[in-house]
């Protein structure tokens, strides 16, 4: 019964759901945990370490995770292997558990949950493809979208992916066109600088990725560090 379950059995030993959370976040950690406590089954999606998925019964994103964390135990599983590409959690893994334990410590107390408090200042992740919020992460880099050959953003439906969008696909087009009178072909990445932003083109098979840059930065170490995510160990 789940009533009798008193603590978190699983792959790692000794350590609560908490410690494994933080641990994968640490490690950068790419996959699945999956908890079962009773009947219930819950899945949490981590890429680079930051939650950006889960999953309890119909419910998903922040309220099934706090749901999940607030369990007296069960038993949970580590599953590389299993990834998701969609993004429901827009917070960071420390603001979430920090937010977890709030709840907690307030319902322990008699006080309800208050809906409406304020959040601690943390950037909120955007929904978006999992490659364009693991290029957010470099710091020069101020947007990033990858979109498909028509030009339309996957997985985000953001102002700033719709414009930067319409950009990558002119360039790509331009480019491409250019690459065609020279006798070159396809080109497969573009650059355009101007006083207010820089934006990289990259063109694969299926889609388009377009990188806006800040305009103080200097392109050539921005490309390493975009190359480094794109061609890890490269």
């Amino acid at each position: 019964m789940a009533d009798e379950i008193s603590g978190f059995q699983g792959a790692v030993a000794g350590l609560s759901l908490t410690d494994v959370i933080q641990l994968k976040g640490h490690n950068k950690y790419t996959g699945c945990i999956t908890v079962e406590y009773g009947e219930q089954k819950g899945a949490i999606y981590f890429v680079d370490g930051e939650i950006i998925h889960a999953e309890l019964g119909a419910e998903i994103g922040e309220e099934a995770i706090y749901r999940i964390i607030k369990w007296p135990g069960g038993v949970f599983d580590i599953h590389p292997e299993m990834t998701s590409n969609v993004c429901t959690i827009h917070y960071r893994t420390d603001f979430l558990l920090l937010e977890a334990l709030r709840r907690m410590d307030e319902e322990n107390a008699g006080t309800p949950a208050a809906s409406t408090a304020a959040a601690p200042a943390v950037t909120p992740r955007r929904t978006m493809s999992k490659l364009a919020a693991r290029l957010q992460d470099i710091q020069a880099v101020s947007y990033a979208v990858l979109l498909d050959k028509e030009g339309r953003p996957i997985q985000d439906n953001s102002v700033e992916a719709a414009a930067l969008a319409a950009k990558g696909l002119f360039l790509a087009t331009t480019g491409n066109r250019f690459g065609e009178l020279m006798g070159l072909g396809d080109l497969k990445a573009s650059a355009v600088q101007t006083k207010t932003y820089h934006l990289l083109m990259y063109d694969s098979k299926q889609h388009y990725l377009g990188i806006a840059v800040k305009p103080e930065a200097n392109l050539d170490s921005v490309e390493r560090e975009i190359k480094a995510v794109l061609i890890p160990g490269k």
